[in-house]
Formats: structure tokens, C-alpha cells, sequence
């Protein structure tokens, strides 16, 4: 039995979408793993399983990492997703809805798919929603101690955690270094994904990305929201607002309640079939 696959790239972040209609393989975390592999595998940052069939309001998508575990939501992959959707003539120009671990988006394609906008749902800080160890409150300008290091942050989350660390200089090798003890941190019963956030000016922002379960990312859509609204609510930034990542730049609107709309580009890869002698 083969695993038919399409592959998408969204700034550098890369996803398999696999219909479970399409095969009879149950993805597993050790397949998930060997699928997304670089060298044993077609190679990806995560997989994206869907539709799954059973809802008439939404389109339901799983959203696996490439360490086997399952993210609750994934900007870059809902925008992915929603090509794949409009590619199979499922959905149109017009806005339709995804239902994720994380909650229900709204998503619109434009530009017969090149292009993507999701609302993404409502920014937190509150402790008890992202989660963050402690007594409840928002975690706002704080202080973290790891491997050696005293940092600023924020945490937040928009259906799965994050931590922002504002700093004045970021870069690959800092988010490469310090990213898997944060995300691994006692602080965060859940893991956390991870952004070191630089302040260009009111309207841009620029982030270095470890991602919680994938490591470091070129690019990725809820830490870019994530990010965004952190800025904006300590007050650095406007509501409409530029973020700069080594995969490209995504653009994040702010309302003020929080709620935070994406948008930006998908790319197209390739399809094809997994064979069943990867797994043996």
C-alpha cells in the first residue's frame, strides 16, 4: 500500500498533505517520523492529515510535527492546507472555515492558491491558557533563567504556546542554542515554541524561530501572530505589522480584542506516492 502525498512549501516551512481517504497506512509517531526524515524519508516539517470526513461546517486537519507529535494549530499549515483544498475543488475564493486541535479558523485563498489569508483566532497571555507554570496572571516582561542566560519574555497563546523573547539582537545561532531548553522548560507544562523577536521599527519585526517538535524553521505563521501581538501589546508596535523571517515575511493585522488575521504565500512542490518499503 502506497501513501499518495502533495508538497507544499510556505516560506521555507515545508508540509506533506495526506487525505486519510487516499490510503489504508495508519500514520503513526515512528512513520510520522521516518516520513519526514531528510535522509529516510520524502523529508518535511510536518504532515497535515486531512480532510477528515464527518463535519459539514468545517474542514478538519491534524497537524503532525516531524517528531511524531501532534501541534494543535500551524499557521504556515493552514495556509498550505487551504491550497490543498482549493486545488482539489473543495473550496473557491470565497472564505471557508478549518477546524483544528486548537480551534476554528477562518481561511480565504487568492491568486488561485499562491496566496493565503487565515484569521487565526485570539491572542492570550493569560497563564492558565497557554500554559504557564505559576500563579494566574498575564506573563508579560519577565525574566527566564537558562543554560546560563537571563532573558526577557512574554508568553502567549493563539491555540498552542508560545514564548517571545524581545531582544535587541537576535540570530540563527542564538535560536539554534537557546531554543530546545526553553521549549523543553519546566516553566511550560506543554513544551512551547520559541521566537527571539527584534523591533525594527512601528510597522516590522524580525524573529528567529525554534519550533516546538520540528527545532529551528525558516518560517512559521502562528509564531509570526504570536510575535506580532506580543510587540504590539507592550506597545512597540501598530496593528498592522511586517514580520521578517529567514523564510520571508508574513503580514499579521491586530485587532484590538487580539483576535490576529495572516497573511502570505504557498508554493507548490511536488506529489507523489510513499511506497510501503520505506516502513519495512
Amino acid at each position: 500500500m502506497t501513501v499518495p502525498f502533495t508538497k507544499y512549501h510556505a516560506l521555507g516551512n515545508d508540509y506533506l498533505v495526506v487525505n486519510p481517504d487516499d490510503t489504508d497506512i495508519r500514520l503513526t509517531e515512528a512513520s510520522i517520523r521516518q516520513i519526514c526524515h531528510r535522509n529516510y524519508g520524502v523529508g518535511s516539517d510536518g504532515i497535515l492529515l486531512g480532510p477528515e470526513t464527518g463535519r459539514s461546517d468545517a474542514f478538519s486537519v491534524r497537524i503532525f510535527n516531524p517528531d511524531g507529535s501532534e501541534a494543535e494549530k500551524s499557521g504556515n499549515g493552514l495556509r498550505i492546507f487551504s491550497r490543498y483544498l482549493f486545488e482539489q475543488g473543495l473550496v473557491d475564493d470565497r472564505p471557508f472555515q478549518i477546524l483544528t486541535a486548537g480551534g476554528k479558523v477562518r481561511s480565504q485563498v487568492t491568486e488561485q492558491g499562491r496566496t493565503v489569508s487565515v484569521e487565526m483566532g485570539h491572542v492570550s497571555f493569560d497563564s492558565t491558557k497557554i500554559p504557564v507554570s505559576g500563579p494566574p496572571r498575564e506573563v508579560l516582561n519577565e525574566q527566564l533563567t537558562v543554560i546560563g542566560e537571563t532573558l526577557p519574555f512574554c508568553a502567549a497563546t493563539i491555540g498552542n504556546p508560545h514564548c517571545v523573547f524581545p531582544l535587541d539582537k537576535i540570530s540563527a545561532e542564538l535560536a539554534r542554542r537557546v531554543g530546545p531548553a526553553v521549549e523543553t522548560h519546566p516553566l511550560f507544562p506543554n513544551r512551547t515554541n520559541v521566537q527571539f523577536m527584534q523591533v525594527i521599527d512601528r510597522r516590522r519585526i524580525r524573529i528567529e524561530i525554534w519550533e516546538r517538535g520540528a527545532g529551528y524553521t525558516l518560517a512559521s505563521g502562528s509564531s509570526s501572530c504570536a510575535a506580532a501581538a506580543v510587540a504590539h501589546k507592550l506597545g512597540r508596535c501598530d496593528g498592522v505589522i511586517e514580520v521578517h523571517m529567514p523564510g520571508g515575511i508574513l503580514e499579521i493585522e491586530i485587532s484590538p480584542d487580539f483576535s490576529v488575521s495572516m497573511t502570505g504565500p504557498v508554493t507548490r512542490i511536488c506529489s507523489g506516492k510513499i511506497d510501503s518499503e520505506m516502513f519495512s
